[in-house]
């Protein structure tokens, strides 16, 4: 059971959402400006702040909750914060605004939000279709998430020279 979950939330994990922006009036919405193109970013401070807004509505799905969800878009609200920033900022090592603007969280101008979606789409080809093909796995539980090539990195290891 405990290999059922594991390999459920490493597939969550790769799987990722395309925004997290909440549905609320553009009075309430943090002001990160200042941030948004600095390395003084302060993502434990936006993370915050996000679970701050979701409040009581952390366990509704996440497209209920949030605009231009394109993926994940059953999972708790609550759970997705939580996917984006252990998933994707830690196995990129990059923050929230690699992707996203938080001033527009929904917003889709960045190319490494574009990208993203696609890679999550390979990996679930790759862990549903592919690995799934394997005969030879029996009844191992074999995964890829965005760790497997990124190891912590915005650029993905291209080979066993790149350790």
């Amino acid at each position: 059971m405990k290999a059922i979950y594991l390999s459920f939330t490493a597939i969550l994990i790769s799987f990722g959402i395309s925004q997290v922006d909440i549905k609320q009036p553009e009075s309430e919405k943090a002001n990160y400006s200042a941030l948004a193109d600095t390395s003084e970013f302060d993502q434990k401070k936006a993370i915050a702040k996000l679970r701050e807004q979701i409040k009581g509505l952390e366990n509704e799905p996440s497209d209920e909750v949030y605009k231009n969800i394109q993926m994940l878009n059953r999972v708790p609200a609550g759970r997705l914060i939580s996917i984006m920033e252990m998933g994707y900022s830690r196995s990129l090592g990059v923050t929230c605004i690699h992707c996203h603007d938080p001033e527009n969280w929904s917003s889709d101008e960045k190319a490494e939000k574009i990208i993203t979606r696609e890679m999550s789409k390979m990996v679930g080809q790759i862990n549903n279709n592919l690995l799934a093909d394997i005969e030879a796995l029996g009844d191992r539980t074999a995964i890829v998430n965005c760790t497997t090539c990124h190891r912590g990195q915005k650029k993905p290891a291209l080979n066993m020279d790149d350790n």
